[in-house]
């Protein structure tokens, strides 16, 4: 028997002062810092010390603790180190498609700033097809059908990104030793969603008059929010969800200025934005419209996230084009003629009206958080406050007739 009594654990614990407490025979109670009391049991297996977590103190008693560490030890008399046998036990796990996910995104979200990204493109168009499947059993013909429905469903882009996690993701199975054959290797760009050619869609002042017309004209399914956020992307050139996922904390309306953090930016760099006094107005409405929520475009449904989604933009522009996913009907097209845009667009937009009102290059690319390129970047920690308060300004001049009206 050990020192420990049940009272004795429970007095410890209740205590909760930091520490390890031996009952003998290796066992102890763990109360660490952080965190909610465990078993564990030391050991030495073949020279070397050894710890095994045994379970947390709420779901294992005193009596359960000691149990489990005799079994520890026949198995460590028998030859056998339980530490390496419950790192192989695990391993054992990875079983399906879905369980090799599961291990891989661990290792995503440790090394990608976005880890979310694959993991949205795996859940909608990997599981469904191969999730259930096991490891072993997936073919070259399942990679190619899940890249080709992608394909075909219109997004040749997420074709590609699809082929290259799967590729990831079974390169992740080589190295942990459950395959020795990625069935994606074979495949390259021409069998997803073909090479990318660079987008280069600009909209011209007269197509920035009909657009914004044509949002007024459907305001019943193009909201007001979905109209102001449209306008200050287009004068303010910041990326979508820098704009659609700010909070008023980051705004000085009193000074007119936005301070975008630098964990918030994709360019990993904080910036002050000046706010040209056109935008004022319509960031003292959309305060007005958030009816006392932290952010300035705060999600509409009642979804997980607090603010307006990702997709929400480009999907309410879409369905101006006569293009709604998943409805079969597809609505009217009420663009006429105008050629097909993205939100993105509206950033690279700005960035042409910035040159058409003869803003310097060095100026233009500050404007839109662009890191200076060689020398001059490095050089350059001059952040251009001014000279870019001046050409946002001159293109809100420019188009700000076209979206009060």
């Amino acid at each position: 028997m050990g020192s420990f009594t049940a009272k004795k654990v429970q007095s410890l614990i209740k205590d909760g002062t930091p520490g390890r407490y031996g009952d003998g025979n290796g066992l102890y109670l763990m109360i660490p810092r952080k965190g909610v009391p465990y078993w564990m049991y030391r050991y030495t297996f073949a020279g070397k010390r050894r710890e095994l977590t045994l379970d947390k103190y709420a779901d294992l008693s005193l009596a359960e603790a000691r149990e489990q560490s005799v079994e520890a030890q026949k198995t460590i008399r028998s030859g056998v180190d339980p530490v390496a046998e419950r790192k192989r036990e695990e391993q054992v796990a990875i079983r399906t498609v879905q369980d090799l996910f599961n291990d891989w995104y661990q290792d995503l979200e440790k090394r990608l700033k976005h880890p979310n990204i694959p993991k949205r493109v795996f859940e909608r168009d990997v599981a469904p097809s191969i999730g259930h499947l096991t490891l072993d059993s997936v073919t070259p013909m399942d990679v190619r059908a899940i890249v080709r429905k992608v394909a075909n469903s219109g997004r040749p882009t997420i074709a590609n990104d699809a082929l290259m996690y799967l590729k990831q993701l079974f390169n992740h199975a080589i190295k942990l030793g459950l395959l020795t054959y990625n069935p994606a290797s074979a495949f390259n760009l021409n069998d997803a969603g073909g090479i990318e050619k660079s987008r280069d869609r600009t909209l011209n002042l007269d197509e920035i008059r009909q657009v914004f017309r044509i949002f007024r004209d459907n305001s019943d399914s193009f909201t007001r929010d979905n109209y102001l956020a449209c306008a200050l992307l287009l004068i303010l050139g910041v990326r979508k969800t820098e704009m659609t996922e700010a909070q008023w904390s980051e705004f000085d309306l009193k000074n007119k200025q936005w301070v975008l953090p630098g964990e918030r930016s994709k360019a990993g760099v904080g910036m002050v934005i000046p706010l040209p006094p056109q935008t004022l107005a319509w960031l003292e409405e959309l305060k007005t419209r958030a009816c006392g929520s932290d952010y300035v475009f705060p999600s509409r449904r009642s979804s997980k996230k607090p603010h307006m989604g990702k997709d929400t933009l480009n999907r309410a522009i879409s369905k101006l084009f006569g293009r709604e996913p998943g409805k079969k009907p597809q609505p009217k097209n009420r663009m006429g003629d105008i050629a097909e845009f993205t939100v993105h667009d509206l950033r690279r937009t700005c960035r042409s009206l910035l040159a058409a009102v003869g803003v310097p290059g060095h100026v233009a690319e500050r404007c839109l958080n662009h890191k200076l390129k060689g020398v001059e970047g490095i050089y350059d920690r001059y952040d251009y406050f001014d000279e870019r308060k001046e050409a946002l300004t001159k293109v809100a001049e420019l188009v700000e007739p076209a979206i009060n009206q």
